[in-house]
C-alpha cells in the first residue's frame, strides 16, 4: 500500500521546522501512545538528530499500558532517548515532560551563560504528525485555549510561540506527514489511529485489515465490543455481524458493511473498544 497525501502547507511547515531549530534549545516530539513507533515522521527525525528531543506518548490513557511502559524503557535502553507517557486530559506526566525538557536543554544554557548571555527561559519545539495530541498538550502546558484542537488531521496551521509558566516558551508547529508511505503496516496504523484522512482509503477494505489484526491482538475486546461468540469467520463476515447487532441494514435486508466499517473505526479511535496499542517496541 502506497499513500501520498502531502497538502502545501505541510511542505512549509517541514521548512519552517527547519527554519525554527536554531531558535530552540529542546525538541518536544509528540508520538500517538498507541503507535509511537509510526507516529515518528522519520522526515523530522533526520531534521532533528542532533537536537536535545524528548517524546511526549500522547493519548497514553487510550493506549495498552503495559506495552507504553515497554516503551518507555525500550527508548532509554536502545536509543538512549527519554520518553514521558501524558493524558493532556488529565495532567498526568506534564510536570515530568517539561522537567525532562528542562534538563535537556541545561547544556545548551549553560554554554550561552559562559558567553555572557543569560537566558532563564527555556525554548523548545514541539512537533507532531496531525491528531497525535499536540494541540491538547499545548492547551493543557498553557493552561489555556492555546490552539485549536480536534479530532480531524492537520487542525493547527500556523506557527506560534506560547508561554507556559515564566520559564518555558513552546514554538508551536503544524501537524507534519511525510510524503509517501510506503510501509503497509505503517500506513494501516496511521489509518486506523485517525491520523489519516478516512476518505484516503477504501473504508471497508480499511476496516477489514482492522478486523483482522484484532482477532490476533485484542479478540477480547473485539468479541466483547460487539458481543461476538467466536472470530471464527471472516474479517467480511464478521464486519457484517457488527452492522447487524448494530441495525445498520440496507433495503433488501442487506448489513449495511459501510456504517459499520465507520463504527468500527470510530470505535478504536475513540478508545471503545478498550486500551489498544498498535506498535511493539520489538517491531520499532
Amino acid at each position: 500500500m502506497s499513500i501520498q497525501w502531502y497538502p502545501g502547507h505541510m511542505a512549509k511547515a517541514a521548512r519552517e521546522v527547519t527554519e525554527s531549530l536554531k531558535l530552540v534549545d529542546v525538541i518536544i516530539e509528540v508520538l500517538d501512545a498507541r503507535l509511537p513507533a509510526s507516529s515518528r515522521n522519520p522526515m523530522m527525525a533526520e531534521k532533528i538528530e542532533h537536537k536535545p528531543t524528548v517524546f511526549a506518548l500522547a493519548k497514553s490513557d487510550m493506549a495498552d499500558p503495559g506495552i507504553t511502559d515497554q516503551f518507555v524503557r525500550w527508548y532509554t535502553r536502545e536509543v538512549d532517548m527519554r520518553a514521558v507517557p501524558i493524558d493532556s486530559l488529565r495532567g498526568t506526566g506534564i510536570k515530568e515532560l517539561i522537567s525532562a525538557a528542562t534538563a535537556l536543554a541545561q547544556p545548551k544554557l549553560e554554554k550561552l551563560a559562559a558567553r555572557g548571555i543569560r537566558r532563564d527561559t527555556v525554548r523548545a519545539l514541539i512537533i507532531g504528525i496531525p491528531n497525535a495530541g499536540k494541540s491538547s498538550l499545548i492547551n493543557r502546558l498553557a493552561k489555556r485555549n492555546a490552539v485549536k484542537t480536534g479530532d480531524k488531521p492537520g487542525v493547527t496551521r500556523q506557527k506560534q510561540w506560547i508561554k507556559v509558566g515564566n520559564s518555558f516558551e513552546l514554538l508551536d508547529t503544524p501537524g507534519i506527514l511525510w510524503p509517501k508511505f510506503e510501509d503497509r503496516q505503517v500506513a494501516l496504523k496511521l489509518a486506523w489511529s485517525g491520523a489519516i484522512e478516512p476518505t484516503l482509503l477504501p473504508l471497508e477494505e480499511l476496516a477489514q485489515e482492522l478486523i483482522e489484526w484484532l482477532k490476533w491482538v485484542y479478540p477480547d475486546e473485539l468479541k466483547s465490543r460487539y458481543h461476538l461468540s467466536d472470530l471464527d469467520n471472516q474479517p467480511e463476515e464478521i464486519l457484517a455481524l457488527i452492522a447487524e447487532g448494530r441495525g445498520a441494514i440496507l433495503s433488501g435486508g442487506l448489513p449495511d458493511l459501510h456504517q459499520a466499517a465507520e463504527k468500527l473505526l470510530r470505535d478504536v479511535q475513540t478508545g471503545k473498544l478498550g486500551k489498544i496499542s498498535f506498535d511493539r517496541p520489538d517491531q520499532a
